[in-house]
């Protein structure tokens, strides 16, 4: 049995090593005395939020209010990528080269095994002394809390997060009304929509094979046949899950017939997430399904009439609460840090996160002006209230985000069957599952 904590860990080692960093075991992340003056004069922070996004805007306000209550401490703030952190955090933490604070992916296969391997700091203590567990609703508090063996949603306090997210659909309004096309209440009207378009010569759905939101469409239209019963199993590991029956059968068959009714284009498969976002935002595509993180991105930067609406038909989608912030284990900082936290959580910056495009969790509604900012909200809510959060497909084991990106490159492009893709995932999340469960 292929060992996926074992082989990720060894691999940061190593990479660290070759790369001249000084890679060695790390501190105990047991220590929730985090708000202790550690006299630092500087706080590294890390986070991959773009300049005009919902949070790159909040946590720019939130830093200059920290140099403000901090005046004898320097931030040295660093832009980071996506990708860049979800490929190297292993490697970066093992280091002493990590920040003392930064912007993580949530769920068991990132915060929780990085958490199961004493790479992150016990923020248990600040959660109860600040007052974070109670501005944050038990469903949002899943994905901040890890047991021993990195599984989310019980144990102790390993990151912060302090906005929501979830998966919609993005729609040009001039494109619809142009032809005339209804916003879809159900799935079978959302393929009607598609089937004008395409007759039109417009490829509907704009897609990003090389980066996760072929994974989350495929999963999208997996929730369409799921129950609660089927996001337990599948995130929390409640019972075994067939990839051959739906309903992830369903999600990827149906989502090579879409690419075979030219829904979606061929060509996406070698495509970036900003790639499509950028589609979209030039009028190119008539719609996108994405998560909420590119609100603000598409109020500041689209020109023409758009909005959004829940994936038509599904009471589960992909979402969760935001991405956390987390306290590395080596953090020379860990009470500046707790410091940065609580400011992201405070009214006036929750508000400016809500005014921008995000989905606040600690606002004040009455201080959410824009109608498009108050109806993503309100949606968030809808799904939240409804036990909705089924969170993201490629959660469940380490190193499976990479295994759904390559499976679902090769629908779009053709090089293999659903039949064919659907074997390829469920090999490394049974793996995967068993080194977990067994660990």
């Amino acid at each position: 049995m292929r060992s996926y904590r074992k082989l990720i860990a060894a691999t940061a080692i190593v990479a660290a090593a070759t790369l001249g960093l000084a890679a060695c075991g790390s501190d105990s992340g047991g220590d929730s005395e985090t708000s202790t003056a550690s006299g630092a004069k500087t706080l590294k922070l890390w986070h991959y939020e773009g300049a005009t996004s919902a949070m790159g805007v909040a946590w720019k306000q939130a830093i200059e209010v920290f140099k403000t209550e901090h005046p004898g401490v320097t931030v040295n703030f660093e832009q980071k990528q996506f990708e860049q952190i979800q490929q190297n955090a292993g490697m970066i933490l093992n280091s002493d080269e990590g920040p003392d604070i930064m912007e993580y992916n949530k769920g068991n296969a990132t915060a929780g095994l990085l958490s199961s391997q004493g790479l992150l700091t016990d923020l248990t203590a600040d959660a109860t002394k600040r007052g974070w567990d109670k501005k944050l609703t038990p469903s949002l508090q899943t994905t901040a809390k890890y047991d021993e063996r990195g599984v989310m949603g019980s144990g102790k306090w390993f990151g912060v997060p302090n906005y929501g997210e979830y998966v919609t659909v993005y729609y040009n309004q001039d494109l619809f009304k142009k032809y005339n096309i209804a916003v879809p209440t159900t799935l079978a009207e959302m393929t009607a929509a598609m089937d004008t378009f395409v007759s039109k010569k417009i490829t509907p759905l704009g897609m990003s094979g090389a980066e996760y939101p072929a994974g989350q469409l495929y999963y999208e239209l997996a929730l369409s046949k799921a129950d609660r019963s089927f996001v337990d199993n599948y995130q929390l590991y409640k019972a075994p899950v067939n990839f051959q029956a739906d309903p992830l059968k369903y999600g990827a068959d149906t989502f090579a017939d879409w690419v075979k009714k030219g829904y979606i284009s061929k060509q996406s498969a070698s495509l970036k997430a900003e790639d499509m976002g950028v589609a979209f935002i030039s009028g190119k595509v008539p719609m996108i399904v994405s998560g909420s993180w590119w609100y603000g991105r598409f109020q500041s930067d689209a020109k023409f009439n758009w909005d959004s609406f829940l994936f038509p038909g599904n009471t589960l989608n992909a979402g969760s609460s935001g991405n956390l912030w987390v306290v590395p284990a080596k953090s020379k900082a860990k009470d500046l840090a707790a410091d940065f936290i609580d400011i992201t959580m405070r009214p006036e910056i929750q508000n400016l996160l809500g005014n921008n495009g995000g989905v606040p969790v600690a606002a004040d509604p009455s201080k959410i002006t824009d109608p498009k900012n108050q109806k993503l909200i309100k949606d968030f809510n809808t799904v939240n209230q409804a036990d909705g959060l089924a969170f993201y497909p490629d959660w469940p084991v380490p190193g499976y985000y990479d295994v759904l990106v390559a499976g679902f490159q090769g629908l779009i492009n053709g090089s293999k069957t659903p039949d064919q893709v659907l074997t390829s995932i469920a090999k490394p999340y049974d793996e995967g599952v068993d080194e977990i469960k067994n660990n």
